[in-house]
């Protein structure tokens, strides 16, 4: 499961150079029903505690990105900010399992894109890429089971089989969504520019405790995805100007 890595294609760093993902992979995972802990945690989040100065402005920043690709946040907001306006409406989201819980409050106390999928439902490796239009997306249509082809430069992850999550991080598909049976999972940890990359590393720590404490005997591994570095001599270059 350590080789589970995602590709992040260069037209995304190209896109946006301040993108920066924390892939986390978690094996022998003990889902459930969400627990007292993993309640009280969802309760601090919603309730505001902790939350950052930058959030919103790492929020905005999300719009940005979603309007470069041709989105429109304010009809299909980030995950992170879906959550939020969720929180200002209800109180909290409703309950799905005790994995889906936690990795929420870390996205709802850190203003952070956070997605979580079963590994065992993958072909192949997640890829994130701006779509040559038409890859199809599974998902379901008043209840029916349903294939939809993805416009011409989305953002969305991808594997072999398909898309597993559109415009970037709008919105995951049913097929490799974590369920209360889901013991291998991947977490993925979306951040850009001004979220602190410390903070990344914080939320990151949030899920990892959380995912210990339901399994301590799990297995997790973590990955910082990076844009490639820049030969020493380009990267000279550019800073001569």
């Amino acid at each position: 499961m350590s080789s589970f890595v995602p590709e992040i294609t260069s037209a995304i760093f190209a896109l946006r150079p301040d993108f920066r993902a924390l892939s986390i992979v978690a094996s022998g995972v003990q889902n459930g029903p969400t627990d007292q802990a993993t309640g009280e945690l969802m309760h601090r989040a919603c309730s505001g505690l902790g939350w950052a100065s930058w959030g919103e402005a790492h929020l905005e920043a999300w719009r940005d990105a979603y309007r470069a690709f041709g989105a429109k946040p304010q009809r299909t907001p980030c995950s992170a900010e879906a959550l939020r306006k969720r929180v200002e409406r209800d109180g909290a989201p409703p309950s799905i399992n005790a994995v889906v819980d936690l990795y929420n409050a870390v996205s709802i106390r850190f203003a952070l894109p956070v997605g979580g999928e079963n590994i065992a439902a993958y072909a192949g490796l997640p890829r994130l890429v701006q779509a040559v239009g038409g890859e199809p997306f599974e998902t379901f249509r008043d209840g029916v089971a349903h294939v939809e082809g993805v416009d011409a430069g989305e953002v969305v992850w991808l594997d072999d089989r398909g898309v597993t999550c559109r415009r970037w991080n709008w919105r995951q598909g049913p097929r490799t969504r974590i369920a209360a049976d889901t013991v291998d999972m991947w977490f993925v940890l979306e951040r850009l520019a001004p979220m602190p990359v410390p903070a990344l590393f914080d939320a990151g720590d949030m899920l990892v405790d959380g995912l210990k404490r339901l399994a301590p005997e799990a297995v997790v591994t973590q990955v910082m995805i990076e844009p490639p570095a820049l030969p020493e001599a380009l990267a000279a270059r550019l800073a001569r100007g």
